[in-house]
C-alpha cells in the first residue's frame, strides 16, 4: 500500500476511564510471568519442539455479525504444540458509524483490564496491546505499567517509544524497532508504521533536544517531557537500564526541572513522583541531559516542544512489531513457543483490520509461535500485521447486554490489568 512522509504535530489530549489499577512498588507481576506479559515466559514444552512457520487448516467455527462492517469469528486451527482455538474481528473501515481507536486507562502510567477499559470508554469490542512494564528488578524502582511503544490518541501523542534495548516481549526481527506501530491514518485506511519522537526545549539562546514522552525509559544521556497524561507514578524508572540493557542500573547523573506555564518554578537532582498539574511540564534528564537540565534557573522562560516524525498522520496508534509485511512473513521471528497470542493487521487495501487472539497453554489450546501467528494472519486476509502482548495479557472481548465480556480464555485464568488496547467504536456511543 502506499506510504508517504509526513508529520504530526504534537497536541495536548485528556484521557479518561475508571477502574484503573494503581501500579505499586509492592505488586509484582503474576505469578510465572518474566516480567514480559508474554511467550517469553519459560515454557518447558517450547524446548522440545522444534521451530515451526506453518500452520494447520484455518477452520471458523461461528460467525457474529457485531454492526454493520464488524463481524466477530471463532476459530480453530493446529500449530506445532498442537491444537489452536482462537477469536478474530474483522472491520471494514469504510463502514459508515464504525471506527476504530485506543483502549487506555486513564493515565499512561496505569494499568486496566481490557473489559476495564472497554467499559470505560463504550467501545463495541477489543483486544490487549502493546507489551508494558509490568515488573522490576532493582529494588525501590516502581514499575510503571506503561506501554513500551507509541500512542497516538484522537490524532494526539500521548507517548514515545523506550529505546529498543528497554523494551519488552519477544526478540524484536530484523530491521524492526520499538517505534513500530499499528494504526488508523487520517485517510481512515488502516496502515503499520514508525514514529519517531523529535523536540527542542528553548531558554535563551540554549537548545537542549526532547528524546522522550511519557515513557518508562529514557535514550542515555537525553532528556525527556511527562505531562499531566502519566499520572502519579514514580518518574525514576526512565533513568534505569541503558539503551542496550533493560535491567543494568539507574543513572547516578540525573535531574528534573518542573515548567509552569512556560517557566521554570524548580529544578532537583532527584527524581519525582505526584500527579502533574494539567498546566505543568517536567522535564527529566540522564548523563548529559541532566546536565543541560542543570543550566536552567527558576524563574526562566522556557519552550517545549515534541513531535513524531513517521511515514503518516495517525489518528490512533499503538505500538507493536510487524511479522507481516506485503504479505510476507518477515524473517528472523522468534521461535520460541508455542503461546497465546495477540496481533492486528490490515488488509492490502487498508480498508479492512483485524483483531486476533490465539489462546495457549491448556490442553485445548497450544498456541502459536510468532512465526505461525504471522501464517494465521496471512491466511485470514491481512497484508501487513504486527505482534501485540500475549501470555496472560491475551483477552478479547465484545460487548454484550451493555457491558463487555470476555470471549477466550485467559492463561492467567482470569484477565490480566494492563497497558493499553485496540477498540472498535460505534460513533454513537463512543464519549
Amino acid at each position: 500500500m502506499p506510504r508517504k512522509l509526513t508529520v504530526v504535530l504534537v497536541t495536548a489530549v485528556l484521557v479518561g476511564g475508571v477502574g484503573a489499577v494503581p501500579v505499586r512498588a509492592d505488586a509484582p507481576g503474576p505469578p510465572g510471568v518474566d516480567g514480559a506479559g508474554s511467550g517469553e515466559r519459560p515454557d518447558a514444552r517450547a524446548a522440545l519442539l522444534p521451530s515451526s512457520s506453518t500452520i494447520g487448516k484455518l477452520r471458523f467455527t461461528s460467525t457474529t455479525r457485531l454492526a454493520p462492517g464488524v463481524v466477530f469469528k471463532t476459530f480453530e486451527t493446529t500449530g506445532i504444540g498442537g491444537p489452536v482455538l482462537g477469536d478474530l474481528l474483522d472491520v471494514d473501515l469504510r463502514s459508515p458509524g464504525v471506527s476504530m481507536g485506543l483502549l487506555h486507562p486513564p493515565n499512561v502510567a496505569a494499568r486496566q483490564t481490557v473489559s476495564g477499559m472497554a467499559d470505560a470508554q463504550r467501545a463495541l469490542a477489543g483486544v490487549n496491546g502493546d507489551f508494558f512494564n509490568i515488573s522490576e528488578t532493582r529494588p525501590g524502582v516502581v514499575p510503571t505499567g506503561a506501554s513500551s511503544g507509541p500512542e497516538v490518541d484522537a490524532g494526539g501523542p500521548l507517548k514515545g517509544a523506550v529505546p529498543d534495548g528497554q523494551r519488552f516481549g519477544p526478540a524484536l526481527p530484523p530491521g524492526t524497532s520499538a517505534e513500530d506501530v499499528i494504526g488508523i491514518g487520517a485517510d481512515r485506511r488502516g496502515h503499520l508504521g514508525r514514529l519517531h519522537l523529535t523536540g527542542t526545549v528553548r531558554a535563551g539562546t540554549a537548545r537542549i533536544p526532547v528524546r522522550g514522552l511519557n515513557q518508562y525509559a529514557l535514550p542515555v544521556g537525553s532528556a525527556g517531557a511527562f505531562t499531566d497524561e502519566w499520572g502519579s507514578v514514580s518518574r525514576r524508572r526512565s533513568v534505569c537500564g541503558t539503551d542496550t540493557a533493560r535491567n543494568d542500573p539507574c543513572s547516578t547523573n540525573t535531574a528534573e526541572v518542573t515548567v509552569r506555564r512556560g517557566v521554570v518554578t524548580k529544578v532537583a537532582d532527584e527524581i519525582g513522583a505526584g500527579a502533574i498539574p494539567d498546566d505543568t511540564t517536567v522535564l527529566v534528564g540522564r548523563e548529559d541531559g541532566a546536565d543541560a537540565l542543570r543550566k536552567l534557573r527558576p524563574g526562566d522562560r522556557v519552550r517545549i516542544g515534541y513531535r513524531f516524525t513517521g511515514p503518516m498522520k495517525f489518528r490512533f496508534a499503538i505500538g507493536g512489531f510487524p511479522v507481516l509485511r506485503d504479505g510476507e512473513p518477515l524473517a528472523g521471528l522468534d521461535p520460541k513457543g508455542p503461546a497465546p497470542r495477540t496481533a492486528a493487521g490490515v488488509s492490502r487495501d487498508g480498508r479492512r483490520m483485524y483483531l486476533v487472539v490465539a489462546d495457549g497453554r491448556s490442553e485445548r489450546s497450544a498456541g502459536l509461535t510468532v512465526a505461525e501467528l504471522a501464517a494465521l494472519l496471512d491466511e485470514a486476509g491481512a497484508d501487513d500485521a504486527v505482534n501485540l502482548d500475549g501470555g496472560g495479557s491475551s483477552t478479547f472481548v465484545t460487548r454484550s447486554g451493555g457491558r463487555s465480556v470476555v470471549r477466550n480464555e485467559p492463561s492467567d485464568g482470569r484477565e490480566r490489568a494492563v497497558a493499553n488496547g485496540i477498540g472498535v467504536f460505534l460513533h454513537s456511543a463512543r464519549p
